[in-house]
């Protein structure tokens, strides 16, 4: 209900028949007088013959088409009246159903007599509501989006401004037009059709027949107050709200606001934006004459008003010549008709009418991106996306109006733009090469939100943190890069699931199922491990902080890469693809779909994934186990038209405990020594927990690397950083020509943007829970060769001299 309707003002009320009940309240037949109120003051009643007649009226949505010939069947009869026609038998009227019949017409002509005198009610209301008419605001029909914040900023727009135009300027037959079709008596009424009004509170109620009866004043008045709902309330209200436009501004001056606020279909508002929309022309006046609109196109847009987009509820496809030729020429007819009759145009231009050509293209408010909205604009994609996946339709976009408040921190996001745009000076990007290209994604690990986001420099470019296609339509086919050893961590998730510790001991030295020897990074076999056990007797912790894979790849194929996969489906990766290029949905694929695409090297990233999943993944790792749906819109409202009030669409934050607590503090200790281990820890000791990893360019290139990650956060902010190539794949190199690792260039990327974003959003020093040990150190799945006991006087020199004992087991 909209926030004029409780003023109820002037309803007359009837009792229920067969009482003499009186209405609550204190009117009476002595002060039948029409009393009225607007806003919060006692409700206008109006006696008749003693008693208080109560009008009932159902709303009805505009634009409904209810009424029109084209909607109930060609001829205007109604669907009963065709039945008859067709041999058919109307069904017989209850006793009730004549009795509430026979009460509905008493409470019409009640309602029509309460409103064939509603000059004193108007009178009565006229003072009560203060009136402007403000020109339509160029924006009103933009979809606009906002950071997320108090201060509404904007991130972007999308659609075209209204274009207004003054009044003085718009060409004539745009007016005659437009008044022909929507009010014939517009110039000679004073704001209000009384006989309208009347002849629609009739059929309102005595038929399924809803009229608006709006005068072209009354239409702009709804606009004003914001009223859509067909009650006499809101009506009457209209009508004062039209009374006082009328008192106040001359008819061509509410003719030019009415023009320059209307809707006209494919989101153009106004006449103007309709004009060069349909017939790429112009509704000035002054415009030179081949760009002018004419009379038959004027006749065109007019015919578009009553009803400009398809209505799902009562399958009219409106007016738009696009949508609905036949409905379109025969309203336009209509019109032409109508224009005659005025002497608005001559007889010759209406017999030698001819259907203009209409362009066709897309809506006006599906708009695009441009180059100079920078890095954000890349967030209106996934703006899209999600707001399908709502139920926010193309429709409803492309008609435009819509305020869409995103999750993005413009603290966080400035964060995230600085550290990974190689525009600015001081990221460590602007250090590499100009081929290469970052991503830089933070997530709030408690409710799913992206704070943060940067998948490249312009948005109308590849968009290297999420791979949307450019309308927001979902991910492209040819997407994802190697996760390298980031993945290790939902291998980790797997394991720590089935049990195992990262006390378990490791062999190195084993080959693959295949034969081929487990690959390293290109590391010395022999200063594999030699802080933690040595390479054939390896523990897990020791292995997830010096990234070896030798451990990973045999979790994977001792659990299963199903497992191990599901996992990393559990933490939030949708899509993978696979070394045919196929990019399997993990929310679908069986496992086994998912075996046959994929080999236990999954366990230590060989399969490409999506940057913006992997971060959402990360963030419930970072999030203690518990998995949110990461999202970018955190609420979108819009005008409802059947009721005039905007509704709102929320976001989720219902999260779900995938992996154990328990096992996650166990997973988060480990981690927790990584930021230190590489030279990344954050300022001021901020705790922090992270995983390099690093894809090789070739399979057998182990110097040449082709992706590379940092990934982890602290307990506000999961952060996700790739670096990679912006077109063909290349060797990524440092700026002194070493090559490039995780624990490198992207760490440091990694480590800017938290600094930043933690300093400008002034969080404290949050902490990771405490860790808890868990699982099994003799699982079945290790592997590991326990090295000879040592002779007594050796585990003497070993304990004076660790450093002559590397193999040794550790205490």
């Amino acid at each position: 209900m909209s926030k004029h309707e409780d003023s109820q003002a002037a309803r007359a009320r009837v009792p229920a028949p067969g009482t003499n009940r009186q209405p609550a309240g204190p009117a009476s037949a002595a002060s039948a007088s029409g009393r009225a109120s607007v806003g919060g003051t006692p409700a206008g009643r109006a006696a008749v013959g003693g008693a208080v007649a109560r009008a009932v009226v159902r709303a009805v949505p505009p634009g409904s088409g209810a009424g029109e010939p084209d909607v109930a069947g060609g001829d205007g009869s109604s669907k009963e009246d065709r039945s008859v026609k067709k041999g058919r038998q109307r069904p017989r009227k209850s006793k009730a159903a004549k009795k509430r019949r026979r009460g509905n017409i008493l409470a019409a002509v009640s309602a029509v007599l309460v409103i064939l005198a509603g000059g004193g009610i108007v009178g009565g209301t006229f003072f009560f509501d203060g009136v402007t008419a403000p020109e339509p605001r160029a924006e009103d029909q933009m979809n606009i989006i906002y950071y997320d914040g108090g201060a509404k900023k904007v991130l972007a727009k999308r659609g075209e401004a209204r274009i207004n135009l003054p009044y003085q300027k718009i060409n004539e037959v745009m007016a005659h037009a437009v008044v022909a079709i929507e009010d014939k008596s517009f110039y000679r009424h004073n704001g209000i059709d009384m006989k309208g009004i009347a002849r629609a509170a009739w059929n309102n109620v005595t038929s399924e027949d809803k009229q608006g009866a709006s005068t072209i004043t009354q239409q702009y008045a709804r606009h004003v107050a914001e009223m859509n709902e067909i009650t006499y309330s809101r009506k009457l209200r209209e009508a004062v709200i039209a009374r006082k436009l009328e008192s106040k501004f001359d008819k061509d001056q509410i003719m030019g606001f009415y023009l320059n606020f209307v809707d006209l279909g494919r989101g153009r508002y106004g006449v103007e934006a309709a004009a060069q929309g349909y017939f790429g022309k112009s509704v000035d006046k002054d415009a030179d004459p081949k760009n002018r609109i004419t009379v038959y196109e004027a006749a065109v847009l007019a015919s578009i008003i009553k009803q400009p987009y398809p209505d799902a509820k009562t399958g009219h496809q409106g007016y738009d010549p696009d949508l609905n030729r036949t409905a379109a020429q025969g309203r336009w007819e209509e019109t032409l008709k109508n224009m005659l009759d005025e002497n608005w145009i001559t007889q010759q231009e209406y017999d030698q009418r001819k259907y203009p050509t209409i362009l066709k293209g897309k809506a006006a408010g599906k708009g695009s991106a441009s180059a100079e909205e920078g890095p954000d604009g890349m967030i209106v994609r996934h703006v899209r996306h999600e707001l399908r996946e709502k139920g926010v339709t193309d429709e409803m976009w492309e008609k435009g109006g819509l305020r869409v408040t995103t999750t993005i921190n413009e603290k966080v996001q400035k964060a995230a733009v600085a550290a990974g745009s190689r525009a600015n000076p001081q990221s460590p990007m602007a250090k590499v090469s100009k081929d290469y290209q970052s991503a830089v994604i933070g997530i709030d690990p408690r409710n799913g939100r992206v704070l943060g986001y940067y998948g490249g420099d312009s948005p109308v470019g590849t968009d290297f943190g999420g791979y949307m296609d450019g309308d927001g339509n979902g991910v492209i086919d040819n997407g994802g890069q190697p996760a390298g050893s980031t993945f290790k961590i939902y291998t980790l998730a797997a394991g720590l699931r089935d049990g195992i510790s990262f006390e378990t001991r490791w062999n190195g030295e084993l080959r693959r199922t295949d034969g081929k020897a487990i690959s390293n990074a290109g590391q010395d076999p022999g200063g594999v491990c030699t802080s933690g056990g040595g390479i054939k007797n390896c523990d897990l912790q020791t292995a997830t902080i010096k990234s070896y894979n030798f451990p990973f790849y045999w979790i994977t194929e001792k659990l299963g890469v199903d497992k191990v996969i599901g996992a990393a489906k559990a933490a939030g990766v949708r899509y993978m693809w696979s070394n045919s290029g196929e990019r399997i949905d993990l929310t679908t694929a069986p496992a086994a779909s998912i075996k046959k695409n994929f080999s236990p090297e999954a366990g230590f990233g060989q399969f490409r994934i999506v940057p913006l999943e992997h971060a959402a993944a990360v963030a419930t790792i970072v999030g203690v186990g518990t998995q949110y749906d990461a999202h970018f819109v955190k609420e979108v409202s819009w005008l409802d038209q059947q009721t005039g009030e905007r509704k709102t669409l929320g976001d989720n934050l219902k999260g779900k405990q995938v992996f154990g607590k328990d096992q996650m503090s166990d997973l988060l200790g480990v981690m927790s020594e990584i930021p230190a281990s590489t030279g990344n820890s954050l300022r001021n000791g901020r705790d922090s927990v992270a995983k390099s990893g690093t894809w090789e360019l070739g399979q057998r290139e182990s110097d040449k690397n082709g992706d590379c990650w940092f990934v982890g956060g602290i307990p506000q902010l999961a952060a996700t950083v790739w670096v990679g190539e912006k077109a063909d794949p290349v060797a990524l190199k440092e700026s002194n020509g070493d090559s490039m690792f995780g624990s490198k260039t992207p760490a440091k990327v990694w480590q800017q943007f938290l600094n930043e974003a933690a300093e400008a959003m002034k969080w404290e020093e949050a902490k990771f829970p405490e860790r808890q040990r868990t699982g099994d150190a003799k699982h079945p799945a290790a592997n590991g060769v326990e090295p000879p006991p040592e002779k007594p006087e050796q585990t003497q020199i070993c304990q004076q001299f660790p450093g002559l004992c590397p193999n040794s087991p550790r205490n």
